[in-house]
């Protein structure tokens, strides 16, 4: 690699880390290509991204980066996961460790919040962008259901009383 190259994936490297809202590190020694591949495919389908770059070149990336904590974590053979979402990368990858033992999380990175190996399982089990949107509108929705039911109850309470007049009378 020459160092036009070093210096556009330092470039392509410091983009990630000012844009994505969480950067999850992990060690991949022993994953084939295969299982690489279904990383890969996993975390795009999801709306993130896995990238493989040189330590060093990455160290460099970070510097006055808002994550730049993160830089104790890139030793061996790291693998960077990233997306905009702040919880899709951290699900993903921790879905994947769980499946893969070769997968090990070391940490990550939320804006300039370190995380340790717990702090990333932790932002895995919180729910998701569009998990939120929904419980926001649901809530949104019940009182609107409520409102309409208590507005339509006093018709069917007389409704139900007249009907059983009816069924009085007739007897």
């Amino acid at each position: 690699m020459d160092r036009a190259q070093k210096e556009r994936v330092v470039e392509e490297l410091g983009q990630i880390f000012e844009s994505s809202g969480v950067v999850v590190v992990a060690h991949y020694a022993g994953l084939t290509v295969a299982e690489m591949q279904d990383l890969r495919r996993r975390m795009r389908e999801a709306g993130g991204a896995v990238r493989v770059a040189k330590n060093r070149l990455a160290k460099i990336a970070l510097e006055g980066k808002p994550c730049a904590g993160i830089a104790d974590f890139l030793t061996g053979m790291t693998v960077l996961a990233y997306s905009e979402d702040p919880v899709t990368a951290a699900k993903v990858v921790h879905a994947y460790a769980k499946e893969n033992s070769k997968l090990e999380i070391v940490g990550g990175a939320m804006g300039e919040n370190v995380l340790d190996v717990e702090g990333v399982k932790a932002v895995a089990a919180m729910p998701s962008r569009e998990e939120l949107i929904a419980q926001i509108v649901a809530s949104i929705g019940a009182p609107a259901g409520n409102i309409a039911g208590a507005i339509g109850a006093p018709a069917s309470n007389i409704a139900g009383i007249l009907s059983t007049l009816e069924e009085r009378e007739a007897a």
